[in-house]
């Protein structure tokens, strides 16, 4: 009996298709092709970005396999380094694609277990057919941006890290003149006074240091240039822009504690191009909803998902804190002084994460249903 034979008492002849799973490295690919379940997997490594020799594998494969040419691909791989560019050259081949979230794989919870990219293409390779079985709960898709929405979050991404870059730099700074019990206020013209400062007994700065922290302090200036330059093109792009996420920018700005930072993160990483169907859509996109952990008689939390946008995360918390500044008597800001607000330090900060989540959830309904907020008050300008 033939693979063919086979595949078509399984499935029926209708229903062939060749089913393909990725594993995505740096130099090497390993692919994974199947027909069914039971059937021994032909897994092939091939060079990275290899675009024809995909091609070519993908033809080898239906002839392994006893397939006609014209019969469907279907495939899959995980979210990661590579983004969604090989998604869009799989689905403009007309192959059905999907990316996985790969926090959402399940894995065997042994103490030790074999780990290789053959055992992770063939166990992707499992759940592919069982996915397009009918089980749809086997993983969580990614809903792939364009390559307009993709290209929208370069700004703040970009803004974000060089923020990161200059308080290291900064702590760099800070730390090299520490060691020789040395201190300047914030905001000294560092390279400057490297040359007129002296140590404790007297002495000049050593001359190698005092290059370093020219040296660190021009590099300082550098990216101070660059983030003003980032805020002007992001607060042009807002006064003047036009499409359907611009205004929605502009929507969120009108609420009093929102400023520029949070709107632009909001709406290009989340609201501008993601459909919600409900509340815990949101929370759970944004991976700051609750993890039980119920077993019997035990009970415990295991703190948030964090299954979500990371970028989402860090602007949800700070847009919280803002919240209970500018926004006192609001419902939501009562209701987090109520429960949380006579709590110790650690009480507050959990209360700040479940204000964050709840803030989302109305943000979306000020953006989807042009509900404010309860309590809250808008911008006079």
């Amino acid at each position: 009996m033939t693979r063919a034979t086979r595949t078509a008492e399984y499935t029926g002849a209708t229903a062939l298709c060749l089913y393909l799973a990725f594993e995505l490295g740096s130099k090497e690919w390993k692919l994974g092709f199947t027909t069914e379940p039971g059937v021994t997997p032909r897994v092939r490594t091939m060079p990275a970005r290899d675009l024809a020799r995909l091609t070519r594998e993908i033809a080898d494969a239906k002839q392994w396999f006893g397939l006609k040419a014209a019969t469907p691909v279907r495939s899959c791989y995980e979210a990661g380094r590579d983004g969604f560019w090989l998604h869009r050259y799989l689905t403009s081949s007309g192959i059905a694609n999907v990316v996985v979230d790969s926090s959402s794989i399940e894995v065997n919870r042994r103490l030790r277990r074999a780990k290789s990219d053959a055992l992770d293409v063939r166990k992707l390779l499992g759940m592919l057919l069982r996915y397009h079985a009918g089980e749809r709960a086997v993983w969580s898709v990614v809903r792939v941006p364009t390559v307009e929405q993709e290209d929208r979050r370069q700004l703040h991404r970009e803004l974000r890290t060089l923020k990161q870059e200059r308080t290291r730099v900064a702590n760099r700074m800070n730390g090299l003149l520490a060691n020789q019990g040395l201190w300047l206020p914030p905001g000294t013209d560092v390279g400057a006074a490297a040359k007129t400062v002296r140590l404790w007994d007297g002495s000049p700065v050593p001359v190698a240091l005092r290059a370093r922290l020219e040296r660190e302090w021009e590099h300082a200036q550098f990216l101070r240039t660059r983030i003003l330059e980032l805020q002007r093109e992001r607060q042009r792009a807002i006064a003047h822009g036009r499409g359907e996420a611009i205004d929605k920018v502009r929507q969120l700005l009108r609420l009093r504690a929102v400023g520029p930072t949070g709107a632009w993160v909001y709406v290009n990483e989340f609201f501008g191009w993601r459909r919600f169907r409900n509340r815990k859509e949101v929370g759970a996109a944004a991976g700051l909803t609750p993890t039980p952990y119920q077993s019997g008689d035990g009970s415990r939390e295991q703190g948030i998902s964090k299954a979500g946008s990371r970028h989402i995360r860090a602007v949800a918390i700070e847009m919280a804190w803002c919240w209970l500044r500018y926004q006192p008597r609001s419902r939501l800001s009562g209701w987090y002084q109520a429960r949380f607000g006579r709590g110790g330090l650690r009480a507050r900060k959990v209360g700040i994460v479940a204000l964050a989540r709840k803030l989302l959830i109305e943000l979306w309904r000020f953006l989807e249903f042009g509900v404010v907020p309860e309590g809250a008050s808008l911008k006079t300008a």
